[in-house]
């Protein structure tokens, strides 16, 4: 079965967003993974080798565990919108469906509810929830000098 019929039967049941929003979800995911084990790696190594007390070090060291939080899918998302769309990162991802970070959450969820992802007993929807703002985090950077249009009062309009 390919990609698209595994996420066409997803689809089917929510039909909100498209395609591409699971295929970049998913991304976000793999993004999110990679950067936690490397992280984890680089801190082991930074660690330095142990000083052997008594019994022997066992040769296979386990893997640090892949699960990542809401949070880091939200700025792996975030980081790949930016890398992939730059500006045009808030109107590509809003005509996917993924107008903030609840719609990760809800990809995410409807992926789990299908046996396409593992979740644990930990992990909440709500953990996707006002991560942050698409329009401020992936649009635009004011140049220096210049206010957000955030911090634009409404008399200055």
């Amino acid at each position: 079965m390919s990609f698209r019929d595994e996420i066409g039967r997803v689809i089917a049941k929510d039909p909100r967003y498209s395609l591409e929003a699971y295929a970049f979800v998913l991304e976000s995911l793999h993004l999110a993974r990679s950067r936690k084990l490397r992280d984890a790696r680089r801190a082991e190594r930074a660690r330095g080798p142990r000083p052997r007390r008594g019994r022997p070090t066992v040769k296979g060291k386990a893997e640090p565990s892949g699960h990542v939080t809401g949070k880091q899918v939200c700025h792996a998302a975030r980081r790949l919108a930016i890398r992939q769309f730059g500006l045009m990162a808030v109107p590509v991802l809003e005509q996917w469906g993924l107008c903030s970070t609840s719609d990760i959450g809800e990809i995410v969820f409807n992926l789990i509810a299908s046996g396409d992802l593992d979740k644990t007993p930990d992990d909440r929807r709500s953990d996707f929830d006002d991560v942050y703002d698409f329009a401020t985090a992936l649009g635009p950077k004011p140049a220096e000098g210049e206010r957000s249009p955030s911090e634009t009062k409404t008399e200055d309009v």
